[in-house]
């Protein structure tokens, strides 16, 4: 067995600190890429206490915003997280930027979020960077032939797998970000969904797996039954199944007793949910618009003729400044980009050329600049179409989802039903 864990301010990694220490989730990830066969995503209920539910999807600034807020309801929030309503890696933008943002506003707080693993060992290394300190991994089957049953399919960038080949991938992916984060100070716990007739007897073989791959803990969840789901008519395991679980997985790892099955947008100390109580500033700081910045009144933007935002951050050789005016916005400057090459310390010389500019609006970006730039202070925005229209939105504060290029997205992670995308991910 690891060693266990030591005292900490995060209550769902440490009993002891529930009565004393609350955590806030802070739910800016609606997409997900994954569908477990126990996830209904039609709706949305705010009397409702479970994974995926959330009553309003925050932009990386407004969960900054309601943080603040949260804090000042609730002064005992040690931990700010991110678990859903889908999976934060398949929002892996909006997730970064949370985390930065919350690192820099408020160094004290712990981070955490959690995560179905697919996408995780291509964020693991910036996570790590950016401070996260705890993770939650769900790892419902370690044998591919058992969790093509649990999984209707498992999307990777724009390819959908099926059956084996979908369970067969997950897992590598599991495996391989539990690799990268070992040795690294994030703690992990795996999160295992029971279901009864599926794989409630191959529990104990998760728990030996994750134990050997540097888990910390491990919380087995009893399968919330939704109808009209694949498993919607599988009954609730009884909680002497779900201790008698616990006590044979107890060998290989510390369990988790005190879950609370929360929600995306829980927030309050374990069993002292004030989601409800907040939810009218949950939804007020969903319509927040960027606060205005002095230092920081242009944007800069990547663009091949001064028209249309079409070049990848990557390939700008110049970056058009942009402004507003009264009746709109108009072109400032144009700046030479620094050569090509270098690796982060480029990075940071466009960090320092675009000084003055809250945003970049590209057409694309990679993970080193984009968390090189957020680290300034400096946000990568990614969007094709017009100029105009990009900065129109981008100062009213309004998503520029809809002016990006397609990427994978729907399913969901686990067991929960919600705007958005269920995560079935529970506890922080």
């Amino acid at each position: 067995m690891n060693e266990p864990l030591e005292p900490n301010r995060h209550p769902c990694f440490d009993e002891a600190a529930k009565g004393a220490f609350g955590r806030a989730h802070l739910p800016v990830a609606p997409l997900c890429n994954i569908k477990c066969n126990y996830c209904d995503r039609r709706y949305d209920c705010v009397n409702e206490s479970r994974p995926g539910v959330s009553s309003a999807v925050l932009q990386p600034h407004q969960a900054q915003a309601y943080m603040e807020r949260a804090l000042q309801a609730e002064p005992r929030l040690s931990v700010a997280g991110i678990a859903g309503p889908g999976d934060p890696l398949a929002n892996a933008e909006a997730t970064l930027e949370t985390i930065l943002r919350i690192k820099r506003a408020r160094p004290e707080l712990l981070l955490c979020l959690a995560t179905n693993g697919l996408a995780l060992p291509a964020h693991a290394a910036t996570l790590i960077k950016a401070g996260l300190s705890h993770l939650t991994l769900t790892v419902n089957a370690v044998d591919p032939a058992i969790g093509q049953n649990i999984y209707a399919w498992v999307r990777d960038g724009k390819v959908v797998y099926r059956g084996l080949a979908g369970a067969e991938l997950l897992l590598a992916r599991q495996e391989e970000g539990l690799a990268l984060l070992k040795d690294s100070g994030v703690k992990v716990k795996i999160n295992t969904i029971v279901i009864p007739g599926v794989n409630d007897g191959h529990v104990e073989r998760v728990a030996r797996w994750a134990a050997a791959r540097g888990a910390h803990l491990m919380n087995l969840m009893p399968l919330f039954p939704n109808q009209g789901t694949a498993f919607g008519h599988i009954p609730e395991p009884p909680r002497p199944l779900m201790e008698r679980l616990r006590a044979v997985c107890e060998i290989h790892l510390p369990q988790m007793r005190h879950c609370t099955r929360c929600r995306a947008d829980a927030v309050g100390l374990l069993g002292q949910d004030q989601s409800p109580r907040l939810a009218g500033c949950l939804s007020q700081c969903a319509k927040l618009a960027p606060p205005a910045d002095a230092a920081r009144p242009f944007v800069a933007v990547a663009s091949r003729e001064g028209v249309l935002v079409n070049l990848h951050l990557g390939q700008a050789e110049r970056f058009q400044i942009w402004g507003p005016t009264a009746d709109g916005f108009e072109l400032l400057d144009t700046r030479q980009a620094p050569p090509a090459g270098g690796g982060e310390a480029r990075w940071r010389q466009v960090a320092e050329l675009l000084a003055d500019c809250r945003a970049v609006l590209c057409s694309g970006v990679g993970q080193t600049p984009r968390t090189v730039l957020a680290e300034s202070g400096l946000a990568a925005v990614e969007m094709q179409g017009f100029i105009l229209e990009g900065l129109k939105r981008l100062y009213a504060g309004e998503d520029l989802s809809a002016l990006r290029l397609r990427r994978s997205g729907g399913g969901c992670a686990g067991g929960g039903k919600g705007r958005g995308g269920g995560d079935g991910l529970g506890c922080m």
